[in-house]
């Protein structure tokens, strides 16, 4: 192995646990959206997060400056725009791999909109920043969501597959992409990609027993971990709902089990 094959060795075990699996909660929707309910006192949160037991946390390297991250991962996102843009689907470059590792990332990560109509920029820089990845051996962590004009359901297991698939081919480490709702499809997606692949939570779930459900379906097809924001951020018990899930990707609960953490009935 070399030099910075080790870098990156090292680093994935900051956000993988030993048994290749991870829970990262990300917090970069300030950028995106505002600042929303559960992200407005950040170091609370995060205080919140570890407690539960978060693996890593992601977020823009502004509030890298502000918050202590104790001893969890940390994920710094390089891409940005706000929904208040025309064109909210093209995301930008708002901070370099240097930069990023200079203030003490485990990992960065990128989002691409797949189908969206300035793909070939987004992919050209892609492509860049995994190089930079390597040179710097630092692991990148891809956000690939099918999204445009020619996508018709986000979730359809090919353009899933298909965007996963892109995300790896141009030299990511770790996939986050949607779940696609069912075992079957989702596993189509995990044994296509050669890097391991992360569900993201999208919308707020109706109950916590639909992100329970979603969470063992997704590893049971395959999936690494998650990667999900909102429904874990906007808990009203950010601690507890980290540990309930915790327990089924790491420990292998039933749904019940994680249940029971929540004070949750059957």
């Amino acid at each position: 192995m070399g030099q910075l094959d080790q870098g990156k060795t090292r680093r994935m075990k900051r956000i993988f646990q030993q048994d290749n699996r991870t829970i990262i909660v990300p917090m970069d929707h300030g950028v995106t959206v505002g600042p929303i309910q559960g992200i407005t006192n950040m170091q609370q949160t995060i205080d919140q997060l570890v407690k539960g037991g978060v693996d890593a946390v992601l977020v823009h390297k502004g509030i890298v400056k502000t918050v202590d991250t104790i001893n969890t991962g940390l994920i710094v996102m390089l891409s940005g725009i706000s929904n208040l843009n025309s064109n909210m689907n093209n995301k930008v470059q708002v901070c370099s791999v240097k930069e990023a590792t200079r203030i003490g990332a485990d990992a960065v990560a990128v989002h691409i909109n797949v189908g969206a109509q300035n793909e070939d920029k987004m992919l050209a820089n892609l492509g860049k920043v995994a190089e930079k990845c390597d040179s710097f051996g630092l692991p990148l962590l891809a956000m690939m969501y099918p999204r445009g004009p020619k996508i018709t359901n986000e979730h359809a297991t090919e353009v899933v597959a298909h965007a996963a698939r892109i995300g790896a081919e141009l030299g990511a480490d770790i996939i986050k992409t949607n779940y696609t709702g069912a075992i079957e499809s989702f596993k189509q997606v995990t044994e296509s990609c050669p890097v391991p692949v992360l569900v993201a939570g999208g919308p707020k779930c109706k109950s916590t027993k639909e992100l329970l459900q979603t969470t063992s379906d997704a590893l049971k097809a395959g999936a690494a971990g998650l990667s999900m924001g909102r429904n874990v951020f906007q808990s009203d018990n950010q601690a507890l709902i980290v540990k309930a899930l915790s327990s089924i990707v790491h420990r292998g609960a039933s749904i019940e089990q994680a249940q029971k953490i929540l004070g949750e009935p059957n």
